[in-house]
């Protein structure tokens, strides 16, 4: 009789350990928001979070005009065709060091696995930023978020 009682209060456990779980990922808000864009930190958040959003048009808008900037098709193609590949990576966007009319923002990229095995990895990258006009604009990031053909001189045979 007393197993009985033990095994039930067991399993009244795990059904609301199973309720809280449900409960909390259904109802978590997603944080993933846009910042204000009158920081290099903020920009830098707001092109990675439209990359991931695969909303090309607004982080299209992020980049800096710059000599060789890449159309809008030739940057959305780059995402299409698979030479950025921006799934399974975390970022946490740091401090920027402003110099005049430059930014180096401090970027913490976190890689994650397949296998049930592996921890996800970091490392920490560099994004670079220009001020156009009072506007800070993206002229480099790290490689999952950016195709090193862009602003790149055409070859000429």
């Amino acid at each position: 009789m007393k197993q009985d009682k033990f095994l039930t209060g067991i399993l009244v456990g795990i059904g609301v350990l199973v309720l809280l779980a449900l409960t909390l990922f259904f109802t978590r808000q997603d944080k993933r928001e846009y910042l204000a864009e009158d920081t290099p930190e903020g920009v830098a958040h707001n092109y990675a979070l439209a990359v991931f959003n695969k909303d090309y048009e607004k982080a299209y808008d992020y980049l800096a005009d710059l000599k060789n900037k890449p159309t809008y098709e030739e940057f959305r193609q780059s995402f299409l065709n698979g030479m950025i590949v921006p799934e399974n990576t975390g970022l946490d966007v740091g401090e920027a060091r402003i110099n005049g009319d430059e930014a180096v923002v401090e970027l913490i990229l976190y890689y994650s696995y397949s296998d049930p095995f592996s921890s996800r990895t970091g490392s920490v990258e560099q994004a670079l930023l220009v001020d156009q006009d009072g506007t800070w604009k993206v002229s480099s990031m790290p490689y999952v978020f950016w195709d090193y053909n862009w602003y790149q001189e055409p070859f000429q045979p």
